[in-house]
């Protein structure tokens, strides 16, 4: 069992940075692939990076790819989502989840609560 809490969110301007963390709970955390996600209003969920149990491979969505950095800490059991030249269409609520490895909700067992970044034009 893992439980999961993320903060870090809030409001920023376009072209600001913030850095999102996902905090774990549960010895087999570092077990785990760890995604984070986002949701717009109005939209689906979708993909935005994901970190492998090692950290040593990471994968992002096009979107995103050259301005998010994804990152994980295994003996602080915390993930990280350096999110730089934010945009708008950034705004979303972020999850972080762990799981195996995939693009794709139904891949991910544990999800957080999320937390909410606003980028403002």
């Amino acid at each position: 069992q893992v439980q999961l809490v993320e903060s870090g969110g809030g409001l920023v301007q376009a072209g600001g940075s913030l850095r999102l963390s996902c905090a774990a709970s549960g010895r087999t955390f570092s077990r785990y692939v760890i995604g984070w996600f986002r949701q717009a209003p109005g939209k689906e969920r979708e993909f935005v990076a994901a970190v492998s149990w090692s950290g040593g491979s990471t994968y992002y969505a096009d979107s995103v790819k050259g301005r998010f950095t994804i990152s994980r800490d295994n003996a602080k059991n915390t993930v990280y989502l350096q999110m730089n030249s934010l945009k708008p269409e950034d705004t979303a609520v972020y999850y972080c989840a762990a799981g195996d490895f995939g693009v794709r909700d139904e891949k991910y067992d544990y999800w957080g609560q999320g937390t909410q970044v606003t980028v403002s034009s």
